[in-house]
C-alpha cells in the first residue's frame, strides 16, 4: 500500500483518544512562531480601565453548524461568554444568525436596518451577504482605531488579510479579519480500516477512486461517498478536473477571456460524469442532493460514511467522535484524487475566513470594541481559547498546564465551540496548542505542512465581486456552490434527467442571461489589475 502523506489513524484513538483520560501535561510558554498569538505581545488585558465600566455591545454571528452554538438555550449566558466578557471588560449581546439561512438573514437585517454594533461577515467587504452596505457608509472606518486601540492585530493579521478588509479607492479599513495562513483547508477523509478490509491501495487517479468506492459498496457502506447538498463539502471530483464554480475560480482561456473555471468543457462533463457514474452505481446517496450539513456531519461521525471530503483541522474532533461510535474505526487524510493534469484537491480559501465591522452608529463604543478584538491575539485568550476555564477545564501548576483531551461527543462538540466559534480572530488553519496533544493531531499539522500544501486549485478571484455578478443573482455562486444557474443543470445531469452531452447548451443559456457581461468586466479588470487576486 502506499505511504499515507499523513495517516489519522484514528484506531489509535481507541488507545490514545479514549484513553486520553490520561492527563496531557503542556509547559506555559510564550507562543511559538507558529502559534496563533506569535505575532502579539502578551496582550494579557485590555488596556480600559475596569472602573471605567464594560464596553456593551451586540454582535451578529454565524451559528456555522456548530452543535453546542445551536444547542445551547441562551448563548449570552454560557460560561465561557461570561468569562470572556470578565476577560475583556465587556459586555456582550449575541445575535445568533441560523447556519443554513445566513445569507437571507443577512440581507434582511440590512434591509429592516435592524443592524447590531458589529456584524460578522464571512470574508472581506464586498461579500453579496453584506448587500453593499460597506459601500453605503454602513460600517465605520477603522484605520485611526487600530492604530491606537489595535497594535497586536496590526502585529498579527497580514497585509493579503488587511487588503482583503480595505477599500482600495479611499484607503480605508472597515474589518478586522479571523485569518488562513494556509489556503489549502479541506481534505480527502477515507476510513483506512475500511481500506485495508477491502485489500485496495491507497487511490491516486479518479478512476482508482471509483475502485475503492465500489469496493466499500461491496463490503456494506452505507454511503460509500458521502455526499451532501448543492456539492458542498463533496466536490471532491470537479477539483480532480479543475472545474470548481467559485467566486475565486476564474481563470485564463486560451482566447484571452477571463471565465469562470466551469468554462473548461471536456473536463466538466468528466466531472459531472463522474458524479453520475457514482449516482447510478450507488456509490453515492441518491438523496445526496438534499443532504443538510448537521445530517452529513451525522452520517460520518456514526461510520457510515467511506469517503468524504471535510476541513482537514477538524480531524481530531470528528475523528474521536467517529471512534466514539464505531471503536475499531480508523480514519486518514489522503491525497485527493488526480485528474488528467495529475493535480487534484479543492479550491483554496482567501486569507479570511471570517471578519468583523463596527456599526457607524457605535462610534461611541469603537474604542472598546478594538480593544476587544486586540485581546483575541494575546496569550490570555490562546489560553482560554485552547483549554476553557482554569481550575475547571484545566489546570495550572506551577506553570505547566495539565490538560484532559475530550473523546465524548459532548466535551469535543465544547472544544470545537472554544477553538473555533468563539474564538472569533486567530489563525483559524488549526490549534497548535490542541494540536500537539494528541497522535491525531499531530498528524493533521503534518497533513497541512506536507500534504495539503502541495495541493489544491487556486484561481483569480474579484474582491470586491464583479458588479455583472450582483446584477445577475442566477450567475452569482453562494460562497463554495457553483452559481444557482449552472447547478440547476448539473444537477439534472447526474440524476440523468438532462443529457450531459448538453452541457454546451447551458453555457450559451448562462452567456444569454448576463454571462458575458461577468466575462468582459473578469477579463478587463484581470488586465487592470483590479481588485484581481491571484
Amino acid at each position: 500500500m502506499k505511504k499515507l502523506w499523513v495517516l489519522a489513524l484514528i484506531a489509535s484513538l481507541a488507545a490514545t483518544s479514549l484513553a486520553a483520560c490520561s492527563k496531557k501535561e503542556t509547559p506555559v510558554a510564550s507562543p511559538s512562531a507558529s502559534s496563533p498569538a506569535s505575532a502579539s505581545p502578551s496582550g494579557e488585558q485590555p488596556s480600559e480601565s475596569a472602573e471605567a465600566g464594560p464596553t456593551a455591545f451586540s454582535i451578529s454571528m454565524r451559528t456555522l453548524n456548530v452543535a453546542y452554538v445551536e444547542q445551547h438555550p441562551d448563548i449570552n449566558k454560557d460560561k465561557y461568554v461570561l468569562e470572556l466578557e470578565k476577560m475583556t471588560n465587556t459586555d456582550l449581546d449575541v445575535r445568533l444568525i441560523p447556519h443554513n439561512e445566513y445569507q437571507d438573514k443577512m440581507v434582511q437585517m440590512f434591509a429592516t436596518n435592524d443592524i447590531p454594533d458589529v456584524v460578522q461577515a464571512s470574508g472581506g467587504i464586498s461579500g453579496s451577504e453584506l448587500a453593499g452596505s460597506v459601500e453605503s457608509g454602513v460600517f465605520l472606518p477603522l484605520n485611526d482605531l487600530l492604530q491606537e486601540h489595535g497594535q497586536n492585530l496590526l502585529k498579527f493579521i497580514p497585509q493579503d488579510a488587511w487588503d482583503r478588509m480595505t477599500d482600495s479607492k479611499t484607503g480605508n479599513i472597515y474589518g478586522i479579519p479571523e485569518v488562513l495562513s494556509n489556503p489549502s483547508r479541506r481534505a480527502t477523509w477515507i476510513r483506512s480500516d475500511l481500506l485495508e478490509k477491502a485489500g485496495k491501495p491507497i487511490p491516486t487517479t479518479v478512476e482508482e477512486t471509483l475502485d475503492v468506492l465500489r469496493a466499500f459498496k461491496q463490503l456494506g457502506v452505507e454511503h460509500p461517498y458521502a455526499g451532501r447538498k448543492n456539492f458542498k463539502y463533496a466536490d471532491t471530483f470537479f477539483g480532480s478536473y479543475d472545474v470548481f464554480g467559485y467566486l475565486n475560480q476564474f481563470k485564463e482561456f486560451p482566447d484571452g477571456k477571463v471565465k469562470p473555471s466551469f468554462f473548461d468543457v471536456e473536463p466538466m462533463k468528466k466531472a459531472i460524469q463522474t458524479y453520475k457514474t457514482m449516482f447510478d452505481e450507488g456509490l453515492i446517496s441518491k438523496e445526496f442532493a438534499t443532504i443538510e450539513a448537521a445530517d452529513f456531519k451525522s452520517i460520518v461521525t456514526s461510520g457510515k460514511a467511506g469517503m468524504w471530503s471535510m476541513n482537514a483541522n477538524e480531524l481530531p474532533i470528528w475523528g474521536a467522535q467517529l471512534v466514539a461510535s464505531v471503536p475499531d474505526a480508523k480514519v486518514a487524510l489522503i491525497p485527493s484524487p488526480v485528474g488528467d493534469d495529475g493535480k487534484g484537491g479543492y479550491a483554496h480559501y482567501n486569507p479570511v475566513t471570517r471578519s468583523y465591522l463596527i456599526n457607524v452608529k457605535a462610534k461611541d463604543k469603537a474604542a472598546g470594541i478594538v480593544k476587544f478584538f486586540d485581546w483575541m491575539v494575546g496569550e490570555q485568550a490562546e489560553l482560554f481559547f485552547s483549554y476553557g476555564l482554569e481550575g475547571e477545564d484545566y489546570q495550572n501548576e506551577g506553570g505547566t498546564i495539565k490538560y484532559e483531551q475530550p473523546t465524548d461527543t459532548e466535551g469535543t462538540n465544547k472544544q470545537r465551540y472554544l477553538n473555533y466559534w468563539l474564538w472569533m480572530v486567530q489563525d483559524t488553519t488549526y490549534n497548535k496548542r490542541i494540536s500537539e496533544l494528541s497522535e491525531s493531531g499531530k498528524q493533521m499539522v503534518d497533513a497541512f505542512d506536507n500534504m495539503l500544501a502541495k495541493e489544491g486549485r487556486r484561481g483569480i478571484e474579484f474582491d470586491p465581486r464583479l458588479d455583472a455578478l450582483v446584477k445577475y443573482p442566477d450567475l452569482s455562486p453562494l460562497s463554495d456552490q457553483l452559481p444557482p444557474l449552472v447547478l440547476e443543470h448539473v444537477l439534472k445531469m447526474v440524476y440523468g434527467k438532462e443529457p450531459i452531452a448538453s452541457y454546451e447548451q447551458v453555457l450559451e443559456e448562462y452567456l444569454s442571461k448576463g454571462g458575458s457581461e461577468v466575462i468582459e468586466e473578469a477579463t478587463t479588470r484581470y488586465a487592470n489589475k483590479e481588485n484581481a487576486f491571484k
